[in-house]
């Protein structure tokens, strides 16, 4: 818990800084696509801030979209801030899918690529907004043939766009196959781990997918980059002497983003 902990400062500020970064250049006149969202609740944290964009989208199977819509049935705190910003007809609910003029959660395979975009559709997806793309820890449970599928649709679809991926990297040397190995024994296969092999990788699927420009960090990269005062925060909360181990596990997950188009915007411009 103590090494995951840091990890998890380290990546979602690295996320939230891209994030910001994108709404800031569109002014928020854009989509965001949350694709295998699972239980997250950036949308309430960005409406709490006033950075909603023009709409949030959250994909996920249907099992674990059925989940989500039944805790915002039954908690206030998640329902209340969407019936704010819409009328009750203009709020639309069933089993797996919840849309709204601000707000979509779809129940949807994103191996199914005619599914996935239908079911977008039906929801106002606008294809002519910029729009940010959100995969953590996503493409790695697919195959390099299924992940670079999702790649294309998304770069040929939208004409300005953005794309966050948090997932493994270096997973060729010895570390990597350690936890290759455990996650296998946990009934866990990461179908597309030869796609992670190093930083250059990750930045080179994204290139032969019709992305334009490409960056990759390692996450011990970024932790050092973080604001001191946060670090020695979260530092001053947990012991921990296996520095070495930190750092190993850290170089093994990385942070990657790439864009298409938008250079009236300065999207080329975003870093983290």
């Amino acid at each position: 818990m103590l090494l995951c902990a840091r990890g998890y400062f380290a990546r979602v500020h690295g996320v939230n800084q891209l994030l910001k970064a994108f709404l800031q250049k569109t002014k928020c006149h854009c989509q965001v696509l949350n694709l295998g969202a699972g239980m997250d609740t950036t949308f309430w944290k960005l409406k709490d801030e006033d950075l909603l964009p023009s709409k949030y989208f959250e994909i996920d199977f249907p099992m674990i979209v059925t989940r989500k819509l039944h805790n915002i049935k039954n908690k206030p705190l998640l329902s209340k801030p969407i019936v704010e910003l819409h009328s009750e007809d203009m709020l639309h609910m069933d089993g797996h899918t919840l849309d709204s003029k601000r707000y979509a959660i779809i129940g949807a395979d994103l191996r199914d690529l005619s599914e996935l975009e239908e079911k977008l559709k039906k929801c106002n997806m606008n294809t002519q907004l910029p729009t940010l793309l959100i995969t953590e820890c996503v493409l790695v449970y697919m195959t390099p043939e299924q992940s670079a599928n999702l790649l294309k649709w998304a770069s040929n679809t939208f004409e300005t766009a953005m794309l966050i991926n948090y997932e493994q990297v270096n997973m060729g040397d010895r570390f990597g196959q350690i936890m290759i190995e455990n996650l296998r024994r946990r009934q866990c296969d990461l179908a597309g781990v030869e796609t992670c092999k190093s930083l250059e990788s990750q930045k080179e699927r994204l290139l032969a997918n019709g992305w334009e420009t490409a960056c990759a960090v390692n996450m011990m990269e970024l932790y050092s980059r973080l604001p001191r005062a946060e670090v020695s925060r979260i530092e001053s909360l947990e012991f921990l002497d296996e520095m070495e181990l930190l750092e190993q596990l850290m170089q093994h997950y990385c942070l990657c983003w790439a864009t298409r188009g938008g250079q009236e915007l300065g999207l080329k411009e975003i870093s983290c």
